[in-house]
């Protein structure tokens, strides 16, 4: 349950746009306002992903700190693992604004942000005074006015690597056009070649994950998966945002850019359960998690962590300590002594 005054500031926070109210929060938690616990664990919940030992699999998605500058305070939050940016080579300003609107009506939000942050120089500066423990990792992007899109996300990781615990590629925003475009077979082979070979050259490499896109066809599902095997990398996260409007009652259904949130859980959840049978990497299933229950059938889909994000305009920051223990719950009711015991028990619901 919501704490009281967290519940009285994400009402005062909703009646703001969307963009001011996400800085305001930002700012509220660098102020020493959110919680203080740090993760949840027990031995349930401690589990391993790609290498990297957790404390429980509930991570933070990329796109809620996109500039590294609340690092100290997350690392008090619930979640077993933070990802921040997204990271391009250069500043950049993102698409004009409006670019955020809140789905209230669907608890969803559609985002055209467009990768706005502050450059590799400027996040890898904050990264460097990361806080100690904790799994840290990073969502690499690419200038929308790149002349080589592909070699932005291995200068990215070139410049930050040494201050992460892991570093995604992101190859499915929907909102840099084109990008989409790098998930096909050839190009996101010579992209991943790129970035092997900056992540080889790092004094300790670090594990690389995908993040893809839901709106994939199984055949390009597939070219996905046999690439992200043969390039070497360390797990693939399902999924970034959709196109699709199925279904929507806001008023906002029609803005353009990616949908996140409650309505993006069923598609999202096929796709990752695809995708399990498709590669043995191990897969991070994001989108439309709420719930303890969300994130347990995530696990049980395939995953073998979950990410959330669109979740806590609506649940608040304290919804992660909420969803973990949840999760420990379910675990202990259904017999499995670790998560990794649970994952991929139930993906036959979802192919």
């Amino acid at each position: 349950m919501t704490p009281p005054l967290e519940a009285l500031g994400m009402i005062a926070l909703r009646r703001l746009d969307p963009e001011a109210a996400h800085g305001l929060a930002l700012k509220a938690l660098q102020m020493g306002l959110g919680p203080k616990g740090g993760p949840f664990t027990s031995p349930r919940l401690a589990t391993t992903l790609a290498g990297l030992s957790l404390p429980n699999p509930v991570g933070l998605a990329a796109g809620f700190d996109k500039n590294a500058t609340a690092l100290a305070p997350l690392a008090r939050c619930g979640f077993g693992f933070v990802e921040v940016g997204a990271a391009t080579p250069r500043p950049q300003p993102g698409n004009p604004r409006p670019r955020l609107f809140r789905l209230t009506e669907d608890r969803a939000a559609i985002n055209r942000f467009g990768f706005n942050n502050d450059g590799m120089q400027a996040i890898a500066a904050r990264l460097a005074h990361r806080p100690k423990g904790g799994t840290l990792g990073l969502n690499l992007g690419a200038n929308k006015d790149s002349d080589d899109r592909a070699a932005d996300f291995a200068k990215v990781l070139a410049s930050c690597g040494p201050h992460l615990d892991f570093a995604t590629v992101n190859v499915s925003s929907p909102n840099t056009e084109s990008l989409r475009d790098l998930q096909g077979k050839a190009a996101l082979a010579a992209l991943l070649d790129g970035v092997m070979a900056a992540n080889a050259a790092l004094a300790r490499p670090i594990p690389i994950f995908l993040k893809i896109a839901p709106d994939l066809t199984d055949a390009e599902l597939a070219d996905i998966a046999a690439v992200a095997t043969s390039a070497g990398l360390s797990a693939i996260i399902a999924t970034n945002t959709t196109l699709s409007r199925d279904g929507l009652k806001s008023p906002h259904a029609g803005e353009k850019g990616g949908l996140s949130g409650t309505p993006l859980f069923e598609k999202s959840t096929r796709i990752l359960a695809r995708l399990a049978g498709l590669t043995d990497l191990p897969l991070v299933g994001v989108g439309g998690i709420s719930s303890a229950e969300d994130a347990y059938a995530k696990i049980l889909a395939g995953a073998s962590a979950v990410q959330l994000y669109t979740a806590l305009v609506y649940g608040g920051i304290s919804l992660a300590d909420e969803i973990t223990r949840g999760l420990d719950r379910l675990l202990a009711r259904d017999g499995y002594a670790n998560v990794a015991e649970a994952v991929g028990k139930g993906r036959a619901k979802w192919t």
